[in-house]
């Protein structure tokens, strides 16, 4: 628990379900900025935007989803619709209003179907950081991005050497290889080894398979899209695919980054952000 000037006690974990317990960060005094992270990250990775978010005036929420970082790791199902349900019961819990939702890469798709699955609610304008949508994967009417069978591959090395898939996705998290520096990258891979092997595997399921394109056209809201020009996970054409498809969004490119914008360019992520959610 931790004790605000305001004398407010904020819980740091939020049951959702009996036995599944979530991590929060809830700090700063103003508006609501709710972040969902990426795969197979947790909230920590936003240590450089509470920072920034709470000396600006917000109350930055982070959320761990299940399976993830500090959060509980039950078995069972994980998908979209499992995250939007639990970000619906803590977002209702902390009476939120009038918030700015923020996704990172999965975290984006996880935002995406909240959205859509409960018509906004408790939520006014959304940011789509890196997000893997509105498909992951090629269709035979979408040719962005990654063959599903890359997708496969990636589940079959979870389940042989989890080390090793996360220290290949470490090579192509930034624009290049020394884009971050050794401490930052070690600092990712602890998070990354704190995910449960199951939950990190079943993502990569829902990432694979998941279709967002008819849940983008229900999103009305203000809705800024930034995206890394060199995303090497999620290719700058899916950027474009949102842009398209959200009616009230505008793009927001990071032009020396890849996935990792938040840190390889973390002045202008930050704000950009502030910037959007004072509007």
């Amino acid at each position: 628990m931790e004790k605000t000037n305001t004398g407010i006690t904020r819980a740091e974990y939020i049951e959702v379900e009996p036995n599944v317990r979530l991590h929060i960060t809830d700090a700063g005094e103003g508006r609501p900025i709710v972040l969902i992270h990426g795969w197979p990250l947790s909230d920590e990775m936003y240590e450089y935007q509470y920072t920034a978010l709470i000396k600006n005036n917000f109350r930055a929420i982070g959320i761990t989803l299940r399976g993830f970082g500090k959060s509980d790791k039950p078995y069972g199902v994980y998908d979209y619709d499992v995250f939007a349900r639990d970000i619906k019961i803590v977002l209702r819990t902390l009476d939120v209003k009038d918030a700015v939702l923020v996704g990172f890469s999965m975290g984006g798709s996880i935002a995406i179907r909240y959205i859509s699955k409960y018509n906004g609610d408790h939520i006014s304008r959304l940011a789509l950081c890196g997000a893997a949508a509105p498909l992951w994967t090629q269709r035979k009417d979408f040719k962005y991005n990654l063959p599903k069978s890359a997708v496969d591959e990636l589940i079959e090395l979870n389940g042989k050497d989890r080390p090793k898939l996360l220290s290949d996705f470490a090579k192509i998290f930034s624009a290049t290889e020394t884009s971050l520096s050794k401490g930052i990258g070690n600092w990712l891979k602890g998070i990354n080894l704190s995910a449960s092997s199951y939950a990190t595997a079943q993502c990569l399921i829902a990432l694979r398979d998941t279709d967002l394109r008819p849940d983008l056209k229900k999103i009305t809201m203000p809705t800024v899209i930034m995206h890394g020009k060199k995303d090497k996970i999620c290719s700058f054409d899916l950027a474009e695919q949102m842009n398209l498809g959200i009616s009230n969004s505008h793009l927001v490119i990071f032009k020396k980054s890849g996935h990792s914008m938040f840190l390889e360019e973390m002045d202008k992520f930050n704000s950009e952000l502030i910037k959007f959610s004072k509007q």
